[in-house]
């Protein structure tokens, strides 16, 4: 093991801030001795700070209409190939109550950005849902401040909004028309309207180093996040970086145990794109520190049209295939299922990790 690697580990076991130096020479650990010791520190601080618990989070793709263009996304507006669907609201509640009977304790609504579904639609959805008994987690993207304060009074318990890349200049090149200080300025109002915030970052983009990915883990510590959801590049083929390869799972890995080290009450997930880059992507993420898992359960007739990349897992299953599916999963792994909303691990923040 290379010496600066065994400080920077040193230093994480001991629950020191990590710096960006720290976090680059983590990411590039080396296989074998460093990254097994890697991995191990990064799952016994899951352990001690988030328990045995996998959280389910059942989600429902709601719509994949949407007014962005980004490059690496599948639902880009351009798309002129895609198969568009939206669900009207009394087919969102519905599939929460199903995803309510199979007992998660969280709905995730996510679409693109689609301003059909209005301020005040969307309100009435998630009071709905909330008479269910379970928390909401919203994720559709950037909307003017008094959106999310008034879902957030409708009961809106999360809000995902992953900032992509933390490279300004590569997040330019990546959205069209769009800005990062105005995805920064969302995340602020979302923070300062009380909602558990989420964010993350794509692995893999073109163009990305390994110091980009150690800036996207400082700026999740610097938002304080309650969630990062952090996947790999996966190549649509009807998008600009189509030709582009994929993230490497590998790399992908590493960023979750770092991110268990940088932010480490952050619920993390264990996603579905690692899943499908790799038949046991979740497990592994699961042993190196990820402790939530979102099945799906949009409308199985839909889910093959939510391409925000190729060949995803599961579209084909229904909602309770995915449930025992994922149980068998999780108890696989010596884990147990999470009670409950699975809200903020911050509330049990110790003195040293």
């Amino acid at each position: 093991m290379r010496p600066e690697f065994a400080t920077s580990l040193v230093k994480a076991a001991a629950g020191r801030e990590l710096e960006r130096e720290d976090i680059i020479t983590l990411l590039g650990a080396a296989g074998g001795e460093e990254a097994g010791a890697f991995y191990r520190l990064a799952d016994a601080v899951r352990a001690r700070v988030a328990g045995e618990e996998v959280h389910l989070r059942g989600i429902i793709e709601f719509s994949n209409y949407c007014r962005n263009h980004c490059y690496y996304c599948g639902l880009r507006a351009d798309n002129a190939k895609l198969h568009r669907y939206r669900l009207l609201p009394e087919d969102i509640i519905a599939a929460a109550r199903h995803g309510a009977e199979l007992g998660y304790g969280t709905v995730v609504l996510q679409s693109g950005e689609d301003l059909w579904y209005t301020a005040p639609m969307l309100a009435d959805v998630i009071r709905a849902i909330k008479k269910l008994g379970i928390a909401v987690t919203l994720c559709v993207g950037e909307r003017p401040r008094e959106d999310y304060a008034l879902w957030r009074e409708a009961g809106a318990d999360r809000f995902l909004l992953k900032h992509e890349t933390a490279n300004e200049e590569l997040y330019a090149r990546l959205h069209p028309g769009m800005s990062w200080q105005q995805r920064r300025q969302c995340l602020d109002w979302l923070r300062e309207l009380g909602y558990q915030v989420g964010s993350g970052n794509i692995i893999g983009l073109p163009g990305q180093s390994l110091a980009d990915l150690a800036d996207d883990l400082l700026l999740l510590r610097q938002l304080d996040v309650e969630m990062a959801g952090l996947g790999p590049f996966i190549p649509h083929p009807d998008t600009p970086l189509g030709g582009e390869p994929a993230g490497s799972v590998e790399l992908t890995y590493r960023v979750v145990a770092a991110a268990r080290l940088v932010v480490p009450y952050a619920h993390l997930p264990a996603t579905t794109a690692l899943g499908t880059l790799a038949a046991n992507g979740r497990q592994l993420a699961l042993a190196r520190g990820a402790n939530v898992i979102m099945p799906n359960i949009t409308p199985t007739e839909y889910r093959a049209d939510y391409q925000i990349y190729p060949n995803k897992i599961c579209v084909n299953e229904g909602p309770e295939d995915c449930r025992h599916c994922l149980e068998g999963m999780v108890r696989s792994l010596g884990r147990r299922l999470g009670r409950g909303p699975g809200h903020t691990l911050k509330r049990f923040k110790t003195a040293t990790i």
